[in-house]
């Protein structure tokens, strides 16, 4: 095991991000971030995965080339980051995007050589295979739907050597329905450095649960739901315990302290006080009527209003027509979602 925990800075870049996936599925509730739509394993994972919680059930379907892996998500990520980007200078976005197979394995902390890019080759092809089924509520009315996280992808110009210089990859529905309604969330640059899959999962959840907030706490139980580890709890306890050992004694996990409460078996996610927020992921939405708050607290008991406003306000990508309004939906959202805390 190497003596420093993250994986060497290869390509000096600026931040990306993150799209929400779930949050942003067609008239869909959910956060990609909260469930466990890839798989942890470094090796081919060819199991389907069931998962239900809080009333939501996710169904991941893998192909012959196993399911789509935390690191494959790297992929979306760069067609996001990229697309944001273009509609920040005012570009419309496109669901089938060009680009240079280099510059996604720069912008991802990848390596550039022959390996690199056929490591880049499958990761489209199993993003391509895992299909996703779920269930729906909109209207009142539960849709049950099947969608893939990339429709396909396509190597447009190859080298004689074997590696694809020009890539195209057309986006599912899904995904390109986030795009449009910048439904993102910023992830720090310093994710792409973490070598283990659980380690970028933690950190996922964490951005997700925590976000701008003094602290996140889960059970081990839970936790290992929402990774969609098939370790028996007691390992899986071990595991997360060596990444908690690891970042106190070097501090590697981005934008969140991770430690454990062993007298309560839970995982503790401490905010650094580095999570950025870009002026275009946000709205200004101006102060709310103070009688919003007592509303607020029976759209969502037991929660604190205070801190779900700070997260509605980061989410928002414009200034609603009804403020309160569109506050007090999203807090019975939050609590349709979570549940009591």
């Amino acid at each position: 095991m190497p003596d420093y925990p993250l994986l060497p800075d290869r390509h000096p870049q600026g931040d990306f991000f993150v799209c929400d996936i779930l949050d942003a599925a067609p008239k869909g509730d959910m956060g990609s971030m909260e469930h466990p739509i890839f798989s942890l394993s470094t090796k081919p994972d060819t199991r389907p995965r069931r998962y239900e919680h809080n009333g939501i059930l996710v169904e991941i379907k893998p192909s012959v080339d196993g399911l789509a892996t935390v690191h494959d998500r790297d992929v979306l990520i760069y067609c996001i980051s990229s697309l944001i980007k273009g509609m920040n200078d005012g570009k419309e976005p496109q669901q089938v995007i060009r680009f240079q197979a280099s510059d996604l394995l720069k912008a991802t902390n990848r390596m550039t050589t022959g390996r690199g890019y056929q490591l880049l080759k499958a990761a489209m092809e199993r993003l391509a295979g895992t299909r996703i089924s779920t269930n729906i509520t909109t209207g009142g009315k539960e849709i049950f739907e099947t969608f893939g996280l990339i429709e396909r992808a396509k190597i447009v110009r190859e080298t004689r050597d074997g590696r694809m210089q020009e890539v195209e990859v057309k986006l599912s529905d899904w995904v390109f329905n986030a795009i449009r309604a910048q439904e993102v969330l910023t992830l720090s640059r310093e994710y792409f450095r973490l070598r283990k899959p659980l380690e970028r999962r933690i950190y996922e959840l964490a951005r997700k649960h925590c976000g701008r907030q003094k602290e996140w706490r889960v059970s081990m139980a839970v936790l290992q739901k929402k990774c969609g580890s098939g370790s028996t709890l007691r390992e899986f306890r071990r595991l997360v315990a060596a990444i908690a050992k690891e970042d106190g004694e070097y501090g590697h996990m981005p934008d969140y302290r991770i430690r454990i409460d062993e007298t309560r078996d839970h995982l503790v996610a401490l905010n650094r006080g580095t999570v950025r927020t870009d002026v275009s992921e946000m709205a200004q939405i101006p102060p709310l009527d103070p009688d919003v708050y007592e509303m607020a607290r029976q759209a969502a008991p037991g929660w604190d209003v205070r801190a779900i406003e700070q997260e509605w306000r980061q989410w928002a990508t414009e200034v609603p027509h009804n403020p309160e309004m569109a506050f007090l939906g999203f807090c019975r959202k939050w609590f349709d979602r979570r549940g009591r805390p």
